[in-house]
């Protein structure tokens, strides 16, 4: 007799070693009878063989959900055969004693006897003996199956919010057949480089750099990846940029912006000398829009002109800085009128050595030179 050991896909269910109860006394006899004459045979060592049953398969892999065949080759001098997963019979012959309904026979013939266990399991992993009663002894063969598990995370840290400066600790634990190998990695651009190939990640002294999502991955041979995703939160105080100090003349708007950066969020105070300045008073807006706090004048006077200074504050810090409202000078009307002239002249002006087409001309006898000493002498003219 021959067996071997095949499989193909399914899906998964309850262990097949599950026996029946209640039998009748017949059948708790002829359980009896199996055990004696099949599973311990006086003199001959299980897993032993003669030529005429050839060896199986020690150890069959089969992925978690997936079908197992046991495939029992045999001859004609068999008389009696049947299945056991332990010391659990789970078929004797045409008979059934699995109460597990995954387990079902797929070929009974003078040649091959054949069970099949669907939707395999991790429970269903162990020996499985094929025991053939042939006119002289009974023969026991073994089958180790093996169940592979996909990669799947069971416990991962929660999404968390530190201060900078602390110490931060990841876990991500994984089950799998075989064991998964787990992997960290910081997915922002900006990333310091953290990676780890263990299931804790630990970052000591955490900057506002180290903010972000963080991934977890396990894996192993039997299917793809299980990934899961944490966000780490760093909170610090106000870091304000750099400001520009800003001109205005007299009855026109001016605009100063105080731009910071924090988390949580900046909230913002502006102050003239030691005076607090607020929304809708002396014609006056404060407006936060995200990070930048924006102070608008909407008819600046002599008396807004000065040093002015914002404060950016959260519940870690403050941070303050100072900028300019300035005075510039209004463009006069008749200055505006000369520039508007001088303009003019110039964009007619095609310049010395200019090709002059019909409809520009140069007025009859006047050399491109004289043409040249004409426009200069109306600009001074102009000018003073």
């Amino acid at each position: 007799m021959r067996l071997c050991v095949v499989s193909s896909p399914a899906r998964m269910g309850p262990g097949p070693g599950s026996q029946l109860t209640g039998f009748y006394p017949g059948r708790w006899l002829m359980l009896l009878a199996l055990r004696l004459l099949f599973l311990v045979p006086a003199g001959e060592p299980v897993g032993r063989s003669d030529s005429n049953m050839p060896k199986a398969m020690d150890n069959v892999t089969v992925r978690q959900g997936d079908n197992a065949v046991l495939r029992c080759l045999i001859d004609s001098g068999v008389t009696r055969v049947a299945w056991l997963n332990r010391s659990s019979i789970l078929y004797a012959g045409k008979d059934k004693w699995s109460l597990d309904p995954r387990v079902v026979i797929v070929t009974n013939s003078k040649t091959e006897y054949s069970i099949q266990i669907m939707s395999v399991d991790v429970y269903d992993e162990g020996p499985y003996t094929c025991s053939v009663q042939t006119h002289n002894h009974p023969r026991t063969t073994r089958v180790h199956i093996i169940v592979q598990v996909p990669p799947k995370i069971v416990n991962i840290s929660s999404s968390v919010s530190v201060n900078e400066g602390s110490n931060v600790t990841l876990l991500c634990l994984a089950i799998g057949r075989p064991e998964p190998t787990v992997t960290w990695r910081h997915l922002s651009p900006t990333a310091r480089g953290f990676a780890s190939d263990e299931e804790y990640l630990e970052i000591t002294g955490i900057a506002k750099e180290d903010a972000g999502e963080y991934e977890c991955s396990a894996y192993n041979d039997v299917s793809s990846a299980d990934v899961r995703k944490v966000q780490v939160i760093v909170n610090y105080p106000p870091l304000i940029l750099e400001t520009r100090n800003v001109g205005a003349a007299v009855g026109q708007k001016g605009i100063l912006q105080c731009e910071a950066y924090a988390v949580p969020s900046a909230d913002f105070e502006w102050y003239k000398e030691d005076r607090r300045l607020f929304n809708g008073l002396n014609g006056i807006q404060i407006k936060k829009n995200g990070d930048i706090s924006v102070l608008t004048f909407f008819n600046v006077s002599e008396e807004d002109y000065g040093n002015y200074t914002c404060v950016a504050m959260n519940k870690l810090g403050a941070s303050n800085t100072s900028v300019l409202l300035f005075e510039v000078s209004e463009p006069t009307s008749s200055t505006q009128i000369q520039e508007e002239k001088t303009s003019t002249i110039l964009a007619n002006w095609k310049g010395p050595g200019a090709v002059l087409d019909g409809n520009n001309r140069a007025p009859a006898g006047m050399t491109p030179s004289l043409w040249l000493l004409v426009i200069l002498f109306v600009h001074f003219l102009f000018k003073f």
